[in-house]
């Protein structure tokens, strides 16, 4: 601090401070330009309200505590930040030795608090943007009831070749040997369908047999018809001989 205390100006300040917080080159790295802008304007700041350089190190201290927890989860954490910054202040304005001391007056620790709320915390979600990982979620969802889809493995073309090579009588036991896991509903919807088909088919059987009597007695009806015909036209002309 008495480093700091010594410049004349914010560019050398800015200078020291990088060095002291092992700041390399600010201009290529995004998060060291934030946080040297962030402390750089916190001891303006101090300078300008006339703190000591006690009340100078402890307000950059709340600052750094505040900063780390911030950039301690991903995760939105404003209210808890609040809290833990204004109870570690109000720790330093009244004297409760060993829990609390009097370093700041009232008005500086209005000041001081003003100061965060508008500078800090009104950007809190751009410096957790800036300081913390990005989080990316990957949900898996898994249905109750319903069995997980089988893998089967990669057999080799002589094995399949032999599966399709399976009789057709082979292809049914194997069918009847899997084990059927059908619900109630399913079942009932199963045997509904069969019954309305055996009777379907039952009766288009009836009419294929059907068909060919009637056809066959209209065809003997013709024929009777057309013999008493010609035998009568025989009787007339023996008549009329």
């Amino acid at each position: 601090m008495h480093r700091l205390e010594k410049t004349s100006n914010v560019e050398e300040m800015r200078e020291v401070l990088a060095e002291l917080l092992k700041i390399g080159c600010p201009e290529q790295n995004l998060r060291d330009a934030i946080t040297l802008d962030l402390y750089s304007h916190a001891l303006i700041f101090c300078r300008q309200q006339g703190f000591s350089l006690e009340q100078t190190s402890v307000a950059c201290a709340l600052l750094q505590d505040l900063h780390k927890a911030c950039a301690a989860t991903p995760l939105g954490n404003v209210e808890e930040c609040y809290r833990y910054f204004t109870s570690v202040l109000f720790c330093h304005g009244v004297r409760r030795p060993p829990f609390s001391i009097d370093l700041f007056k009232e008005e500086q620790l209005l000041a001081l608090a003003d100061y965060v709320v508008n500078t800090y915390f009104r950007h809190f979600k751009l410096y957790k943007y800036v300081f913390t990982p990005q989080v990316r979620l990957d949900l898996s969802l898994t249905y109750m009831g319903l069995q997980p889809p089988k893998l089967w493995p990669k057999e080799k073309e002589g094995e399949e070749a032999e599966e399709q090579a399976l009789t057709p009588q082979e292809e049914e036991l194997e069918i009847v040997a899997q084990p059927e896991q059908e619900s109630s509903q399913v079942c009932v919807l199963r045997t509904y369908i069969k019954t309305q088909l055996n009777k379907e088919l039952g009766q288009l059987q009836q009419l294929v047999e059907e068909r060919p009597e009637g056809q066959r007695g209209k065809a003997e009806h013709q024929v009777d018809c057309s013999r008493a015909t010609s035998s009568a036209t025989s009787k007339q002309k023996q008549e009329q001989d």
